[in-house]
């Protein structure tokens, strides 16, 4: 089970290694070895030299802060540059009643192009729709009622659930037991990570990823 925190400093690389030999077997090592990837949820160049696959529950607190200070600067400073595969995976807890529901609106949303303001909306509104369970009400103050038709239509279809549950078999896989749980691909290595990351130690852990021979 993977449970221990890893700090990114000069040592954080080997600390790293250290903690990839913990994965039962060996990982995917690069995006096109990678399966079951739905392109409506992956970002930037599948060429990129570094992949990173976040586990992640739009009703997960942790995933909200992950999410508010770590993604739009890694969007903007790596995936946008093609320095980074960004795969966002779903890994609804059982323990968030309406986690999946959510993963099915996003889901949704993210086969119309509409994957950023629906998450957004997700996350910003995150303890509105837990307490409430309007999902549906959060997604559609962020779309035109034509979206919001064909997303609910998708929801209802039932061929957003197997994607869904693809994710979360490969999370199993990795042994996930909480969400975020970033795991990430660089030149043949594997390297997981448990808990919410700032943007300033994830930097230093892509470059050195990056620097890489």
């Amino acid at each position: 089970m993977i449970r221990r925190r890893v700090l990114f400093g000069t040592i954080g690389l080997t600390l790293l290694v250290s903690v990839s030999v913990l994965i039962a077997k060996a990982a995917p090592q690069s995006a096109a070895g990678i399966s079951d990837v739905d392109p409506h949820k992956a970002f930037g160049s599948k060429n990129a030299p570094v992949v990173m696959e976040v586990f992640s529950d739009f009703q997960c607190p942790a995933c909200k802060t992950l999410y508010n200070t770590t993604n739009r600067q890694l969007m903007d400073n790596y995936v946008s540059s093609g320095k980074v595969y960004l795969i966002h995976r779903d890994f609804p807890l059982a323990m968030h009643a309406y986690s999946r529901v959510a993963a099915r609106y996003a889901r949704a949303a993210a086969q119309l192009g509409k994957s950023e303001p629906v998450e957004q909306a997700l996350f910003q509104n995150q303890e509105k729709w837990e307490q409430s369970g309007n999902v549906d009400g959060t997604v559609a103050a962020v779309l035109s009622p034509p979206e919001m038709t064909k997303v609910r239509a998708l929801v209802k279809g039932g061929t957003l659930e197997p994607l869904i549950d693809k994710d979360y078999a490969l999370g199993q896989m990795y042994r996930v037991n909480q969400t975020p749980t970033t795991v990430f691909h660089c030149k043949g290595q594997t390297y997981p990570y448990s808990g919410v990351m700032s943007y300033d130690i994830l930097k230093q852990f892509l470059e050195q990823l990056l620097s890489q021979k």
